[in-house]
């Protein structure tokens, strides 16, 4: 059986197109998920820009942030049956014998690979899954909701996990993007006064910042930084896809405060990082996600603590996948969801 995927075939930019994708078998420990729902994200604008930094198995299915229904079992999965609900998270090939997984931190496994880049991704109708990387969706959460349990993981990683908001802090992120909204979306709900900030051509995405009790800044952010004491704020949310968002983290956060870099900024830095030193600054770099992150996302999605409807700028066919790329490229939606059915 054969059905529609969005591939990316080349390093070249703009290599993306609809082709023909065989329906794959599940492997002992897998399931095969026919997908209802995936969200579009910025790796996924930026393999098909050509303006990522990681490396791409050619040919590949795009999509990672995805839920669907349970079409086939492989033979050694348990606990799951046919029409089950379900997302999946994104490291669909790690070595189970790192000590990184022992750990619980399979996330960071070096030799691990994700849908979308490493092995076939859910942008189109029949995905393969290990098992392991499943979570049940409630009936009362949509599948268009629950495919983006994805990037609130990203954001709960950054903001709750990695850094150290207390009730009354106040905190500035930095860029409207997707995660950055969501970041900032955590931060209200750990109970910090929140800023987003971002530029003029982000004025519709920094809008949307609102809906979760923002305040909203375009440009320079340094005077809501130092309203309080004039020391700067407690922390700092590096969200931006610019490596010299870093420096202005450094400028705006207080001494003894701390800065979360959850955005990919390949640039080089080109300043000193002496200001981190001298403010004795808590860096802390923030990547993807783990089981029991998953868990308590689909907990707050389930029982409306996080609503992301408010970033949601659309659903399209799958087969009108350049028409949602473009809206979220152009900035005029933050998050765009393709439905393969």
């Amino acid at each position: 059986m054969k059905s529609p995927a969005v591939v990316n075939f080349s390093r070249e930019p703009h290599s993306v197109e609809i082709r023909e994708f065989t329906k794959p078998e599940p492997g002992p420990d897998d399931v095969v998920l026919a997908v209802e729902a995936v969200g579009v994200c910025g790796s996924d604008l930026h393999q098909w820009t050509s303006s990522h930094s990681w490396p791409v198995n050619y040919p590949v299915v795009l999509g990672h942030e995805f839920g669907g229904r349970i079409a086939m079992l492989g033979s050694a999965v348990r606990g799951w049956k046919e029409g089950d609900r379900a997302v999946s998270e994104t490291a669909a090939v790690i070595d189970t014998n790192s000590p990184m997984t022992r750990a619980g931190l399979y996330n960071l496994d070096p030799n691990r690979k994700g849908f979308g880049y490493g092995v076939d991704g859910a942008m189109t109708r029949f995905v393969r899954v290990p098992s392991r990387c499943l979570h049940r969706v409630p009936d009362t959460l949509a599948f268009e909701h629950a495919c983006l349990t994805e990037p609130c993981c990203v954001a709960y990683n950054a903001v709750i996990h990695n850094a150290r908001i207390q009730p009354g802090d106040r905190v500035i992120v930095l860029g409207p993007g997707p995660i950055g909204i969501l970041c900032a979306a955590m931060a209200r709900l750990a109970g910090a006064e929140v800023a987003l900030v971002g530029l003029e051509r982000d004025r519709a995405r920094l809008e949307i910042g609102k809906a979760y009790g923002c305040e909203v800044i375009i440009g320079d952010a340094s005077a809501w930084a130092k309203s309080r004491d004039g020391l700067g704020v407690d922390g700092v949310v590096d969200a931006a896809g610019a490596s010299a968002a870093l420096k202005t983290a450094l400028e705006l956060v207080r001494p003894a405060g701390w800065i979360s870099k959850v955005g990919w900024g390949p640039q080089p830095l080109g300043f000193s990082l002496d200001p981190l030193v001298q403010k004795n600054i808590t860096l802390q770099g923030s990547f993807s996600h783990n089981w029991p992150i998953w868990e308590r996302v689909l907990a707050m999605l389930a029982s409306g603590q996080l609503d992301v409807r408010p970033i949601t700028g659309g659903i399209w066919p799958l087969e009108q996948w350049h028409e949602a790329f473009e809206k979220m490229h152009s900035g005029a939606i933050v998050k765009a969801v393709l439905k393969p059915a």
